[in-house]
């Protein structure tokens, strides 16, 4: 293709810089794109583009400084350099963007890791969900300067990169996690570090070999328990070029091997490791900070001594209040405290009191685990539930933050979800963009939802009959091998098989088959304060009479709403979840549904999609209730950026497993809707008296 001529360059970046507002001069990037190939100019021209979306003075940089960088940089690394550009000025300003542009000769040094690395942005979400997966004490997955634990976090630094490939790098952040999980999960986090090197005249040599056996003795653990990933990690280890043990530490690992689930075998050989070298750590490895283990695990354990034994108090009462006849004639007050025993059986455990088995709950089976984690065992002590007021709740329990209290003074992310947003101009996300809180939703009028089944009873009691039919629904199954009729379409394909000289199927039966209904729904209304007046009194109507008609049915549904006020302050307003009733206290959050900020779409589907994923069934569905589109406060996010987000989002949850559906009530809905959520996935309702029946209709639709 012939290049553009100067005439046009000139033109392309006039526009792009917006010249008559920013006064920028682009004679010199005329003649400096001019002498390029036409691929590189469109190349340098998209993305040029795409930084002036984002900010015109680092698109104008940019311009400046790519040609120079072409000849040492490819293409990938390129696109690379650009975006750390726009993510370093989200997050930090127009200066920090503009250095990291001028300072290419930085970013060359560190080429490879923004070309090919495991970003911890990227990879956080994916690595939480495994890690969850596991055994153990439930653990959070942080940011930090080096890989470690300290025995409730689990920390990866901003980019791993040790690796050639991207592929490989993220498993490489897999197999730290993997091995910093084994740290807190087979008891290298329990030794007290200050005692056993005491006796050492160089501390830092002994954990040095302290550490060299526990690795030795940790990569036994998990090529037992976690076997595929184990191999996986051998094979990193190789193409890292991992160096072989020396013969005395081979002798070691055969013996760890043999009994690598305590690391009293480690301290055992601790005093012969001490005198040798200890080998080169492998690209998994993570290391040890006795000190910061310390502080966490003294408070943890002091805390968790006190809470175990109120949570075993509460379990002994229910127990005592389930009994009939009491056991005892003696008060309460005057009983021994209740002991328990407690046994564990693979990872669950079990409790027993006076000889009676006890099913503990969630909460207790964690501390139990935790307990056992830090102390080898569960002591007796801690198994005799509390006396009444042993323990100050103070110190034990969790402090409720106001989520108003976050906009007082410098604002801050604690408590918060942070979730990336599409950025469609740059074709990239914004990394930990939109902050995001859930918050109960206070109750309205408790005589509400009374006075509108009463209005409305004739459509409750045919939306009732509905639904209830819906759940009497059997489904024709065809080509069976035993049913109640014959399959005349099948016989008819088996004769013909049988004169062909095939054997015939023996597939020749249908019958009706009432399947179980294996749903999940979540409904996400539209708080915004364009809702205000008749369309919140019909979301909340329709919500009403839902309700009433789902409870027949049996499916499983939650209903939040959703709001805020610019990127920080994006709000999901808990009204029913999948685990709570449909009782009077989700009635009179229905009650409480009003219009309150804007309408910022994307951050909201992200979350809901996550809770909805949390739910086991098979058919999954986000219905959403609005009245119009994406919208912000003064925000670029009005307009083709909050469609083109919201987009994204909404494919985000279909790649999920997810089937979202769009209800609205604006005319104007066909000319953005169908671009969001596709031709068949949304429906426009232009009278409000027909939400109720709509909604109903729907989802019956979508879920047989």
């Amino acid at each position: 293709m012939i290049p553009y001529t100067p005439e046009q360059l000139a033109l392309r970046l006039e526009t792009a810089f917006d010249v008559e507002f920013t006064f920028h001069k682009v004679d010199k990037l005329v003649d400096i794109l001019a002498p390029l190939d036409r691929d590189s100019q469109d190349f340098i021209l998209g993305w040029v583009d795409r930084i002036a979306s984002t900010n015109i003075q680092i698109s104008y940089e940019f311009t400046r400084r790519v040609v120079e960088a072409l000849d040492r940089l490819d293409r990938r690394v390129i696109e690379a350099w650009a975006v750390h550009a726009m993510d370093t000025y989200d997050s930090k300003g127009l200066h920090p963007a503009l250095e990291v542009l001028r300072k290419v000769d930085d970013f060359l040094a560190h080429a490879h890791a923004h070309a090919a690395g495991a970003f911890f942005d990227e990879v956080k979400t994916v690595l939480s969900n495994f890690l969850c997966g596991l055994s153990g004490r439930r653990l959070a997955l942080k940011q930090g300067e080096q890989v470690h634990t300290d025995s409730e976090r689990l920390f990866l630094p901003n980019v791993s990169a040790s690796m050639e490939t991207e592929a490989d790098n993220f498993l490489l952040c897999k197999a730290r996690v993997a091995f910093m999980w084994a740290q807190t999960r087979f008891g290298s986090c329990r030794v007290d570090f200050a005692a056993e090197f005491a006796g050492y005249d160089d501390p830092a040599r002994a954990l040095a070999a302290f550490q060299a056996l526990d690795n030795l003795r940790l990569e036994a653990c998990l090529a037992r328990e976690l076997p595929g990933l184990w191999r996986d990690m051998q094979g990193l280890s190789a193409r890292h070029r991992d160096a072989a043990l020396a013969p005395g530490w081979q002798a070691f690992e055969q013996a760890l091997a043999r009994d690598p689930d305590k690391p009293e075998a480690v301290l055992a050989l601790l005093r012969e490791a001490y005198t040798l070298e200890p080998p080169a750590p492998r690209v998994y490895h993570a290391a040890l900070d006795p000190q910061a283990i310390a502080g966490i695990r003294n408070a943890r354990m002091a805390r968790e001594k006190m809470l175990l034994r109120v949570k075993l108090a509460q379990l002994a009462q229910e127990q005592r209040e389930e009994a009939a006849p009491q056991t005892s004639d003696k008060p309460a007050e005057e009983q021994a405290p209740a002991q328990f025993e407690a046994r564990q059986d693979g990872q669950a455990w079990e409790l027993t009191l006076d000889d009676q088995p006890v099913a503990p709950p969630e909460d207790v089976k964690q501390l139990l685990t935790s307990v056992s984690l830090d102390w080898g065992e569960i002591p007796p002590e801690m198994l005799t539930a509390a006396g009444d007021g042993e323990y100050d709740p103070a110190l034990y329990e969790d402090k409720e933050k106001d989520p108003n209290e976050v906009w007082q003074g410098t604002y801050h992310e604690e408590g918060a979800h942070i979730y990336p947003e599409w950025d469609f101009a740059r074709q990239h996300y914004r990394k930990n963009w939109c902050v995001l809180r859930e918050i109960d939703l206070k109750p309205g009028d408790a005589g509400y939802v009374d006075e509108v089944i009463d209005r409305h009873h004739g459509l409750v009691k045919h939306l009732r009959r509905t639904f209830e039919a819906m759940r009497d629904e059997s489904k024709l199954l065809k080509r069976q091998v035993q049913g109640d009729d014959v399959d005349i379409d099948a016989l008819v394909e088996a004769l013909a098989d049988s004169m062909d000289g095939r054997e015939m199927s023996d597939q020749l039966f249908m019958h009706m088959h009432r399947a179980d209904r294996s749903m999940a729904v979540m409904f996400m209304v539209d708080m915004s304060g364009s809702t205000r007046g008749w369309i919140n009194d019909a979301e909340r109507e329709a919500l009403i009479m839902l309700c009433e008609s789902l409870e027949t049915l049996g499916d499983r549904y939650a209903i939040y709403g959703f709001s805020g006020q610019t990127r920080k302050r994006c709000e999901i307003y808990r009204i029913k979840t999948f685990d709570q009733p449909y009782d009077d206290a989700t009635r009179a959050r229905i009650a409480g549904i009003v219009p309150r900020d804007y309408t910022r779409m994307g951050a909201a589907i992200r979350h809901l999609s996550k809770l909805l994923n949390e739910v086991d069934a098979k058919t999954k569905l986000l219905i959403t209730l609005s009245d119009g589109k994406p919208d912000d406060y003064f925000d670029i996010y009005r307009g083709q950026y909050g469609i083109e987000d919201t987009r994204q989002a909404l494919f985000e949850a279909r790649r999920s497993g997810i089937h979202p559906f769009c209800i609205t009530i604006d005319r104007e809905g066909k000319e953005y809707l169908p671009h969001m959520y596709g031709h068949a996935n949304w429906v426009e309702i232009d009278e409000v008296r027909k939400l109720p029946l709509k909604v109903a209709d729907i989802y019956r639709r979508l879920t047989t």
